[in-house]
């Protein structure tokens, strides 16, 4: 019985996230390029590009459902861009109306 207790658990767990898919945005520093929103937080997220903007480069982050963000690009990565938010109640709104539009579209 514990053991199939523990592959409930662990079968749950692994279905923690399927909701949670990369959502196409436009990422703004000169031009405007495709950005695939991969995690995101009221403080940062993270989105997969081909940009390259530079650390400190203000940047704009436009979501279909949520909407438009400013953000400071914080780091690069081989597959995108960290960008930095304020924590502020925009940024706050602007995290949940990105997560809930992920989870109410049908895959």
């Amino acid at each position: 019985m514990l053991v199939g207790l523990h592959r409930k658990l662990v079968d749950a767990s692994a279905m923690a996230s399927p909701w949670r898919r990369r959502r196409m945005c436009i990422l703004v520093a000169d031009l405007p390029v495709p950005a695939a929103l991969k995690s995101i937080s009221a403080k940062e997220a993270f989105v997969e590009t081909n940009a390259r903007p530079a650390p400190a480069t203000v940047v704009e982050l436009r979501h279909p459902e949520a909407g438009v963000i400013t953000g400071i690009v914080r780091s690069l990565a081989a597959d995108g861009v960290m960008i930095g938010f304020d924590g502020s109640e925009h940024a706050v709104a602007f995290t949940l109306a990105a997560i809930t539009a992920d989870m109410s579209r049908p895959a």
